[in-house]
């Protein structure tokens, strides 16, 4: 498929007409959309005893309502609350209709196979896959669009198993690639340095629920439901408690740096 061609496909279906678009980030961190991935049909990862969906969104509440007692002049906003599912141009919509200031996505990994030693957490910005790991990442969570109806109508052609869709995926947000990687940077200090999790750092690749936000966002990959250990911890009430506060702390600094550099 011709890239511009496709590239303009996916800003007609996403909604992004961009000369009406407000393309400089915002000075204010005074909306956030928080995203529980997956969920209802879409179960996302699975462990030995959990789903991806439901630590998603119980991490996702929890974060929310961190953000609602603590900084009141904060609006939040959910894709979802329940289990129900969500396609991935909705959740961007919901973003974009509301013009938030930020835009929270969080998922639980996994691998296949027999490396359940695998762990740590991970935080997503959009841009070019550095790694085939990355790669892999992207493909996984953005399979869920094949559960939608008309998916290749909706998305403009875009297949989720073909390299080529991601690559182009990844050209979008560069206008707010700063203050994403500035976010989750924060994001992956909070969970190294006062949650005592194993963080593997932030990285780049092209996920679809990114991709289509009019704003900074970030993927956040809370750890692996393929390591046993792992799976316990996101589970467990405290686990999740610890999670969603150290991504709460890192929505705070981001929040008091941008609105002091105004």
């Amino acid at each position: 498929m011709n890239l511009l061609f496709t590239l303009l496909c996916f800003s007609h279906f996403y909604g992004l007409h961009w000369a009406e678009t407000n393309i400089y980030p915002p000075k204010k961190v005074s909306k956030v959309v928080i995203d529980a991935g997956h969920g209802g049909k879409d179960s996302g990862a699975k462990g030995k005893l959990y789903k991806e969906k439901d630590i998603a969104l119980s991490v996702a509440l929890k974060l929310g309502q961190y953000i609602q007692q603590n900084l009141p002049d904060v609006k939040v906003i959910y894709t979802r609350k329940t289990d129900v599912f969500i396609p991935l141009f909705e959740r961007a919509e919901i973003a974009n209709k509301n013009q938030a200031d930020l835009f929270i996505s969080i998922h639980c990994n996994s691998v296949p196979g027999k490396k359940t030693y695998i762990k740590g957490t991970e935080t997503f910005v959009m841009g070019l896959h550095t790694a085939e790991e990355n790669l892999e990442v992207a493909k996984r969570e953005n399979e869920v669009v094949l559960l939608e109806d008309n998916y290749k109508t909706k998305y403009g052609g875009f297949d989720p198993n073909a390299p080529e869709s991601h690559i182009i995926l990844s050209m979008f947000q560069n206008v707010y690639i700063d203050r994403s990687i500035l976010f989750a940077e924060k994001i992956e200090s909070q969970f190294k340095n006062k949650a005592n999790r194993a963080s593997r750092g932030v990285k780049q690749a092209g996920f679809v629920v990114l991709k289509a936000t009019a704003m900074p966002s970030v993927l956040v990959e809370l750890g692996f439901l393929s390591n046993p250990e792992e799976e316990t911890y996101m589970k467990s009430e405290e686990g999740q408690n610890i999670l969603a506060s150290a991504i709460y702390r890192a929505f705070k600094e981001y929040k008091l740096q941008i609105e002091s550099n105004k």
